[in-house]
């Protein structure tokens, strides 16, 4: 019959194998690394990642294991599956050790989510060297240690696997006295096309997500500092800025931790330097 394709594939060891392979694939617990999942987004990401059924080893300073601790426990209570592992995204070996801890507590590696990072509320003219340095520290070679690290596993494991960073609203429309910090995203979004460009040939992909005004720590902070300067009370500096969010609120953790879902999962397969934004509609991009 013209037009028609007849499937007549032959039973064979090699297709035998194959379709068990999948099937281990299909059931295998997948393992996904969370930087920064001690409180705000991080965690969220942690607890809905370990609610897509995965494995979360949750990361974050010495400083914040006992909230480290308190993710992981949440997760684990839940019915969840999830290791703490203290590590430091500016340290390389740090990097390296958490990686291959990770490898080791599931079957492999599967994706990371490099999402630690921190903000300074502050003018360029009095912004100390010091602390500029600490946020190029954290917010972009910690990236670029996170990225590079769950690169060389997937490649080392012969499997595809997934790389998320955490960009910002600030990658595609920088904030006043956050100018440092909305550099490091900008950086950050550039570092995820590049990633992407060269690690597609091993079946990585590399994308990032744009958080807008979320409540969290980071943003109360900048609320606190924004009030200070302009002479607010508490929270009038985030209203304002709230009210360019066309969908009417703050975002919360899980907002963000949907997307990431997505990204973490194979709805995504074919989307692949991309820096998504997830801020209710305040920057169309």
């Amino acid at each position: 019959m013209h037009g028609r394709t007849v499937w007549c594939d032959q039973w064979t060891p090699r297709r035998a194998r194959r379709v068990e392979e999948d099937h281990h694939e299909h059931r295998r617990q997948k393992t996904v690394v969370v930087t920064g999942a001690a409180r705000g987004i991080g965690e969220g990401i942690a607890l809905r990642l370990a609610k897509d059924g995965h494995h979360v080893v949750v990361a974050d300073l010495g400083v914040m294991e006992s909230d480290l601790h308190q993710t992981a426990k949440a997760i684990n209570d839940a019915g969840g599956t999830a290791t703490a592992v203290v590590a430091d995204v500016t340290d390389e070996a740090s990097v390296t050790s958490l990686v291959a801890a990770a490898a080791e507590a599931g079957d492999g590696l599967d994706a990371f989510v490099a999402n630690a990072g921190i903000a300074q509320v502050e003018a360029l003219l009095d912004y100390d060297l010091a602390d500029f340095q600490k946020i190029l520290d954290v917010n972009i070679t910690g990236v670029f240690l996170s990225y590079r690290a769950a690169a060389k596993q997937f490649i080392a494991q012969g499997t595809p696997g997934k790389i998320i960073g955490a960009a910002s609203i600030v990658a595609f429309r920088p904030f006043a006295y956050l100018g440092p910090y909305s550099a490091t995203k900008w950086a950050v979004r550039g570092l995820t096309q590049a990633a992407a460009m060269e690690w597609a040939e091993y079946g990585i992909t590399v994308n990032a997500y744009g958080p807008g005004i979320v409540g969290t720590a980071m943003w109360d902070l900048i609320d606190e500092k924004l009030a200070a300067r302009d002479g607010l009370q508490k929270g009038e500096a985030l209203a304002e800025n709230a009210k360019s969010i066309l969908l009417g609120r703050v975002s919360v953790p899980n907002d963000v931790a949907q997307l990431v879902s997505f990204l973490a999962g194979p709805d995504s397969d074919y989307i692949t330097g991309q820096t998504i934004l997830v801020d209710g509609g305040i920057q169309f991009s």
